[in-house]
């Protein structure tokens, strides 16, 4: 099991579905983030794409130097709810949300040089009124690290970030005026030493721009928070780094920010037999965890072991008691929606389930809540902060039909 806490969680404490998030176990991260800029002199900007529960903001705030966005609706998400530094990315800004994201920002990352060049008026417009603007491109070091094709940014024919021969072309030779800093990206649940190919190919490919850049943003999927971390060796390389090019260094981690701080809260509904036993729960894969099946990865369950992993799945965490859990119970746990492939795999446990029972998806805090959808209909989960050390719990939000009808026309 990843989430510790969550063993002395009683999941009939909520209603069903529900994230619950521990408090306590997202200031554990935020500590070692810290620790990070701390120690290194870099900023670590929380990604909004993995978590953007801004109940917490108060407690993020505290530790962090800032939120990092990818358009205009994280941007004020941002801006309204959270303290420090605002940095947005988008792969293509529309000039309408961009004049709203120059008045909110701090930082502006654009992803090629044509956007670059066609916002040219209204960057330096924006510049009249807050000088204090920076801009930066994303740069493509076209050096891949992500084990799953869906999240490799560096892919051949990528679209995200601008490769080398771009910078060699000619009339592109003065559009770095106004710029100050370089993005990329390239991590997905990653440990340091994919970090350090990566920026060892950055020094070769973009070095000799480097040196008359003010910052760099080493992007996320860095896995910081994680127990195998070499988490000196980054603050070794960050603080070269800063040495050798005279820069500042952000990361904008997402998942290490959350990871092992939440789960989903499911009941079971049904039990049918089909070649073994079928649990049904009032959650989804589809609608509720949809990562599970893009990347894919079968989830954990806490007092279960995956007795089957997924198929297909490349990723399958250990489960706390697959050890201890030899013989069991098997079921096969899907959700309520009508896709014939929403299933969540085959867990064994120890004392059989039945109508009612409440079971808990681990580690389910990143890229969850930030995907939920109505497909079919299905209720989003309610949200739950719960502190581990005090007991304390607090209902955050509690969904209902009208969040369902007004997505719609």
């Amino acid at each position: 099991m990843t989430s510790e806490s969550f063993k002395n969680f009683d999941p009939d404490r909520v209603p069903s579905p529900c994230f619950v998030i521990d408090e306590s176990a997202l200031e554990n991260n935020l500590k070692i983030l810290q620790y990070l800029e701390q120690q290194s002199g870099a900023k670590v900007l929380l990604s909004l794409k993995a978590f953007a529960m801004f109940q917490t903001a108060p407690l993020i705030n505290r530790y962090l130097s800032g939120i990092s966005c990818s358009g205009l609706h994280e941007t004020r998400l941002a801006y309204e709810e959270f303290d420090g530094e605002v940095h947005c990315y988008s792969v293509a800004y529309k000039e309408s949300t961009l004049e709203d994201i120059v008045n909110m920002a701090d930082t502006i990352v654009f992803n090629s040089f044509s956007q670059w060049r066609q916002y040219q008026p209204l960057v330096r417009q924006a510049l009249e009124s807050r000088p204090q603007l920076q801009f930066g491109l994303r740069i493509n070091p076209s050096h891949s690290e992500a084990s799953h094709a869906l999240y490799d940014p560096c892919s051949e024919g990528s679209r995200l970030g601008i490769t080398l021969n771009k910078f060699n072309v000619k009339s592109n030779a003065g559009a770095l005026n106004f710029i100050s800093g370089f993005h990329f990206h390239t991590l997905c649940e990653q440990g340091f030493k994919p970090l350090a190919r990566t920026l060892d190919a950055i020094e070769e490919k973009f070095g000799k721009w480097l040196h008359s850049l003010k910052w760099i943003n080493f992007g996320g999927g860095h896995h910081i928070t994680a127990h195998d971390y070499d988490i000196e060796a980054l603050i070794a390389r960050i603080i070269d780094f800063k040495k050798k090019y005279d820069l500042e260094v952000y990361l904008e981690p997402g998942e290490a920010v959350a990871i092992n701080t939440g789960v989903l809260v499911t009941e079971v509904l049904d039990i049918i037999q089909n070649e073994g036993q079928v649990a049904i729960v009032d959650s989804s894969a589809t609608c509720h965890i949809p990562d599970t099946l893009e990347m894919p990865y079968q989830a954990a369950i806490i007092g279960a072991a995956i007795s089957k992993p997924l198929s297909d799945s490349k990723d399958t965490p250990a489960s706390d008691q697959s050890s201890s859990i030899t013989q069991g119970h098997q079921y096969r746990i899907g959700g309520v929606s009508c896709l014939a492939g929403d299933l969540m795999g085959e867990y064994t446990f120890a004392k059989p389930l039945g109508i009612g029972h409440r079971i808990m998806f681990d580690d389910m805090a990143h890229y969850t809540m930030v995907k939920t959808n109505t497909f079919n209909g299905v209720a989003l989960p309610d949200l739950a902060v719960w502190n581990s050390e005090s007991d304390e719990l607090t209902m955050v939000k509690e969904f209902s039909y009208t969040d369902f009808k007004n997505r719609l026309s």
